[in-house]
């Protein structure tokens, strides 16, 4: 099991792992191009000591908050960035000036699911000759302002970041390096200008309880993950939408939000299978969380699928893997991964990168030997 506690790695393309400080050393004099508003005339090039001036600090600080050092006033750093994004101040020449990286930020990294994410943005960086440094917060769904001041030192080619977000102040932080960021499976609305790749999550949820429903199945329980993701209550919303087009009915008392782990898919199973009027077939919301749903079916000595069907979805390696193998939606996780990289290197290349480029690739069920029509 990996810590919980926030880490970083430096992931090299050989695929050796070694730890990294993050860190960036040596001070730098640069000139900044910069276009005020309003203004239509080619851009104008300011130093550092007017732009110092302009924001009430010394030359010094400006530097330091541009090099992403850690030892200037969060005030102080919060006026000097929100004066940079507001005049459109950007570094010159910032290809040259990035590391040859890609960040790369779980909100959690302990599952084969993450594994085939990196598996993704690894097979995109070794392409281009980059390198990928991992990072977790710790289950927080943004990571903390140490996070963004190292990836301002580190200056990557640009920062996917995976069911995790940015606040206004760390967009401002990037924007202002020019490190452009892409949000994977986004866990709640990214934003209209902030670039996403998903996957059809309704569409998934859809197919997996329309497939349920035709083998005869017409009472289906569902775990979902946490109510707080995007992604969680778009299956959810499939699930309920393939009842109702059946014309079934919806037992809110069979929806149980998880959390997508496998503990929470055996302690919601158990619930679910003990009682009386017990379903027939369950939904469960990833790969993770049907395992579980696995070890409290053998608890009770139920038998997969003569007496319950399940459906995950993911669709892992270890779906294949397990007695009986998993029906399940496969959401095109390496996929999606390669996209995000394949995005942000895009972006990277551009001055001014185009924001609020969107992208869902589809998902689709497999049928294997988990689901069955239902007992007699």
């Amino acid at each position: 099991m990996i810590s919980r506690e926030c880490f970083e790695l430096y992931f090299e393309c050989s695929g050796k792992v070694r730890r990294s400080d993050g860190s960036v050393k040596g001070s730098r004099r640069d000139t900044i191009a910069a276009m005020k508003p309003g203004k239509s005339a080619e851009p104008q090039t300011a130093t550092l000591a007017e732009i110092a001036r302009e924001a009430g600090v010394s030359a010094p600080t400006v530097s330091k908050v541009l090099n992403g050092r850690a030892d200037v006033a969060p005030a102080t750093r919060s006026r000097v960035e929100e004066l940079l994004h507001a005049y459109g101040y950007r570094r010159r020449r910032a290809e040259a000036s990035r590391s040859p990286l890609i960040d790369l930020v779980f909100h959690e990294l302990e599952s084969a699911w993450a594994m085939e994410v990196i598996r993704g943005v690894e097979n995109v960086a070794r392409e281009a000759g980059l390198s990928v440094v991992l990072s977790e917060s710790a289950g927080r769904l943004t990571p903390g302002r140490t996070w963004a001041d190292q990836v301002a030192a580190r200056r990557p080619h640009g920062v996917v970041l995976v069911l995790s977000g940015l606040d206004g102040s760390q967009r401002a932080l990037l924007n202002s390096r020019s490190i452009p960021f892409v949000v994977m499976d986004p866990a709640g609305d990214p934003g209209v200008d902030v670039p996403s790749i998903g996957a059809t999550n309704w569409q998934g949820g859809l197919a997996a309880t329309r497939h349920l429903v035709e083998l005869g199945h017409t009472r289906i329980g569902a775990i979902s993950g946490p109510s707080r993701m995007m992604c969680s209550r778009a299956r959810v919303d499939g699930y309920r939408a393939a009842l109702e087009t059946a014309g079934l009915p919806v037992d809110p008392s069979l929806i149980v939000a998880g959390d997508f782990h496998h503990e929470a898919g055996y302690r919601i199973g158990l619930d679910l299978l003990r009682r009386p009027d017990r379903p027939t077939a369950v939904f469960a919301g990833n790969d993770l969380q049907a395992l579980g749903l696995y070890e409290a079916a053998r608890e009770l000595g139920l038998r997969i699928p003569e007496d319950l069907s399940v459906v995950g979805f993911d669709d892992l390696p270890v779906a294949r893997w397990v007695g009986p193998p998993l029906t399940t939606v496969r959401q095109p996780l390496t996929e999606m991964a390669e996209a995000a990289a394949k995005l942000v290197l895009d972006l990277s290349r551009q001055e001014r990168p185009s924001a609020g480029t969107r992208m869902e690739l589809a998902t689709s069920l497999v049928v294997r030997s988990s689901t069955g029509a239902p007992p007699a």
